[in-house]
This record gives C-alpha cells, structure tokens and sequence, in this order.
C-alpha cells in the first residue's frame, strides 16, 4: 500500500518574507521556507495586501513573487477579515498607522491559515501580540493562528 501523500500545510506569507530572502540576517531562512513550500510542505497564501505591497519593492523581490505563483493561493480581502481588523484595532493591539499589518493577521485568521510567516517583529511576531490577535479572533468565531518566523516553521531532521 502506498503512503498517503500529505497535505500541504497553509501558510500566510507577508511581504516581509519576500524581501527576507535578499536580506543579509534572514535570507538563509527565507530561501529555506520557499525552498519547502516549492518541494510541497507548504501551501504559500497571500493576499491583494501583498500584491500592492511588492509593487515597489526591488526587482528582485518582485521576481521571486513571480517564480512563486504556480505554489500560491492568492486572496482578496474579505468582509470577515475587514470586521477582524476593526477589532484588532478597536482593542488596541496596533495603531492604525500598521493597519496593513493588522490586515495580513486577519486575511490569514479569516482564511483559515494555520500559521502567518513574517519578519515583522514589531507588529506581528511579537511576543505581546500575538495573544491578543488570537484572543480577538477567538472571541469572533475564529480559531488562533500560529504567528512565527520562516525560521521557527523549517523542518529539522533529529
């Protein structure tokens, strides 16, 4: 009997992992996260946030958007995650000056994601933070979202 072929596991992507992988202290990991979502562990979920996001980012960021495309599921933003921000917002767990920031939490929690991948310490990876997005989520009818770096995702033999 064959093995069963796994599912892949979805993944919300920010922009700051695209721009990761030409950055001196993160590209390491963030070749390594695309290199397992292309080998099939992982589902690349990205939102219309991150298209107008890359649109004026360097072109080597914007192409390796490109060469990712056939491994992603692109989004629009939905009513229930417009709703989500609002409350991240209302409770105060960002400004609304990192709002957009707010939105990639919400698209991912809204769309089911299991997990966001961003190199964005100060408003999504953050130790404060993150239970107060999934406390607000949760109380809206969502499940918590698991919030890391590319690096802390990366599959490590023993």
């Amino acid at each position: 009997m064959a093995e069963p072929i796994a599912k892949p596991i979805r993944v919300y992507v920010d922009t700051s992992v695209f721009g990761g992988a030409f950055d001196a202290g993160f590209s390491a990991a963030s070749q390594a996260f695309f290199e397992e979502a292309r080998s099939g562990r992982f589902q690349i979920v990205v939102s219309d946030v991150v298209v107008q996001e890359l649109h004026d980012a360097p072109p080597q960021v914007r192409l390796l958007y490109r060469q990712c495309e056939r491994h992603l599921e692109l989004l629009e933003v939905s009513e229930a995650a417009l709703r989500l921000v609002r409350a991240y917002l209302e409770a105060g767990i960002v400004g609304n000056k990192s709002r957009a920031d707010a939105l990639h939490v919400a698209v991912a929690v809204a769309s089911g994601c299991r997990a966001i991948v961003s190199w964005n310490f100060r408003h999504i990876v953050h130790f404060e933070k993150i239970p107060l997005y999934n406390a607000v989520s949760v109380t809206r009818g969502f499940g918590p979202l698991a919030i890391h770096t590319p690096q802390e995702i990366l599959h490590y033999e023993d």
